[in-house]
């Protein structure tokens, strides 16, 4: 084994356990093409009320069609959705900013995201109505990732300006067939890196081909899921803000977890891929293709799974497991998945605030659950709730870390193709390293 990839996956060590709150302070300067004008009453609903909501996700499409037909016989109001895409979401809602036609309810998408439309009074602060029943139907978490701090870099009125049905969180996916085939347990639980390390090997020997894939795209989460081990939340943030270094060693060691994947020579073909489609054609290898035993990959990918593989079911997910020598309690990286922003400025406040609400119950968040197989935000559905191909990552939800700022584009590049250069063993940590500090200092 190389010096520049030795040393993380080998000692047991005890863990603590932590919450998690997200808040990306990027600063918009798009604010100003986005406002404009509109009615600022509100009329409670009755079963002449129409509501609008553009939606950007088309995993979920079926599952809203469903809700919004039930939300109708019990209420009378009916709700038209508009089911945007995920392509042509951004240039349509900020059309519809600017013309000043914003439907009554929109996806709300990462907060950095709608730092514009916030700043733009095109979303509605729900603080006031979440201080009552409303807040038990979200995690602490959720609730913790849409704020909007004191203090913020972006200028935005502290408040929560979206609410959210989904949790997003990193993790695991694992064929258990092709764990099973290898004699290989896939629900044995695993202490350490080095134990998944040992049934990596033991499936890649069976296969002869490999048995572990991560996209480039996505390896500065894996990268900052082994950090976690070593580094606290208030030092990963202070990193990704350029306070602190990528040198220090911490990130050194995390680095070299993956690379002692490399050594172990369990990656799908002996290479990281990447370009545009990297983590579409991961997932189609470990769904459709089936030659890759277990990815690395957001919970969103179960809904990817039931869409282009309805058929393959043979998967459960777990949170990628400590390093020996960790000395801090690794904590899964995560962020708030689809939710709604209610348009302040519509025809029918109260009721775009009351389906809305509707939607968060555990009712509707088990429809969700069901149909898309999404980590629910509703404490109510708990992980042994929900099907295997969630539960494994869903039972994270209370342990994630607490990042105030998030990656820069420069240096989540940098650590795309550095992690390609380790796998073929054309650089070393330290050199990677380097170079992802100085795409640090020109992202500022």
């Amino acid at each position: 084994m190389s010096q520049s990839t030795r040393g993380t996956l080998g000692r047991p060590h005890s863990l603590t356990r932590r919450r998690f709150l997200g808040y990306s302070a990027a600063a918009v300067s798009a604010t100003s093409l986005l406002a404009g004008c509109g009615p600022d009453s509100s009329k409670t609903g009755s079963a002449s009320t129409e509501l609008t909501f553009m939606n950007q996700s088309r995993g979920q499409k079926d599952a809203l069609a469903k809700l919004v037909k039930s939300y109708q016989e019990q209420t009378g109001v009916r709700v038209t959705v508009d089911n945007v895409g995920p392509v042509d979401f951004p240039t349509k809602l900020q059309s519809k900013s600017q013309s000043g036609d914003m439907p009554d309810i929109y996806s709300a998408l990462l907060v950095a995201d709608m730092i514009p439309y916030y700043k733009a009074g095109w979303a509605l602060d729900l603080s006031s109505e979440l201080k009552g029943d409303w807040k038990k139907n979200f995690a602490s978490t959720a609730l913790e990732l849409a704020t909007i701090p004191e203090g913020n870099a972006s200028g935005v009125k502290p408040g929560i300006y979206s609410a959210h049905w989904e949790i997003q969180l990193w993790g695991l996916l694992r064929n258990t067939t092709a764990y099973k085939d290898a004699g290989v347990d896939p629900g044995k639980d695993l202490a350490t890196t080095k134990d998944w390390v040992d049934q990596l090997t033991a499936i890649s020997k069976h296969s002869g081909n490999g048995a572990f894939l991560v996209a480039a795209s996505l390896t500065p989460y894996l990268l900052q899921t082994f950090a976690a081990n070593w580094l606290t939340d208030a030092e990963i943030t202070a990193t990704f803000a350029g306070t602190a270094p990528w040198t220090a060693d911490g990130w050194r060691k995390a680095l070299q977890a993956i690379g002692d994947l490399v050594e172990a020579g369990v990656i799908v073909n002996k290479a990281i891929p990447g370009g545009n489609d990297d983590n579409p054609n991961v997932e189609k290898s470990f769904f459709n293709v089936q030659d890759a035993a277990s990815i690395f990959d957001a919970s969103v990918a179960v809904g990817v799974g039931r869409a282009t593989a309805p058929d393959f079911t043979d998967y459960t997910s777990a949170a990628v497991p400590a390093t020996p020598d960790a000395t801090q309690k690794p904590r899964a990286v995560g962020n708030i998945g689809k939710g709604a922003c209610i348009n302040p400025k519509g025809k029918n406040v109260d009721a775009a605030v009351a389906f809305v609400k509707w939607l968060t119950e555990p009712d509707q968040a088990k429809v969700f659950a069901d149909m898309v197989g999404l980590v629910p935000a509703n404490p109510a559905l708990k992980s042994d709730d929900l099907a295997p191909q969630s539960s494994g990552l869903a039972a994270q939800l209370n342990n994630i870390q607490v990042i105030r700022t998030p990656f820069s584009s420069d240096t989540r590049a940098v650590i795309g193709s550095g992690v390609q250069a380790l796998a073929l063993k054309e650089k070393t940590v330290d050199q990677i390293l380097a170079e992802v500090q100085t795409a640090q200092k020109k992202s500022k």
